[in-house]
């Protein structure tokens, strides 16, 4: 198979970009549903030592990807401890 893709690559070396666009969106997808994967607090992977992980969220923790103007050194707890 590999060696079909080389022959095709060499013979319309057009197709080199493509191949490295769907590669590396390919791996960036991997990457973020690993990090989802590890990173979120709605994932338990340990139900015995841990049956609630986002009970031991901080205010301060940030779990979110990407956020727009927030600073959450800043921010205090609202409710109270379970």
């Amino acid at each position: 198979m590999f060696a079909t893709v080389r022959k095709q690559l060499r013979s319309h070396p057009a197709l080199i970009p493509l191949f490295i666009f769907i590669g590396g969106g390919a791996a960036m997808s991997m990457m973020y549903l690993a990090r989802l994967g590890l990173k979120n607090p709605d994932v338990c992977w340990d139900r015995k030592n841990n049956p609630e992980p986002w009970n031991k969220l901080r205010p301060t923790d940030q779990y979110k990807f990407f956020t727009v103007n927030m600073d959450y050194s800043k921010l205090k707890k609202e409710g109270p401890d379970f």
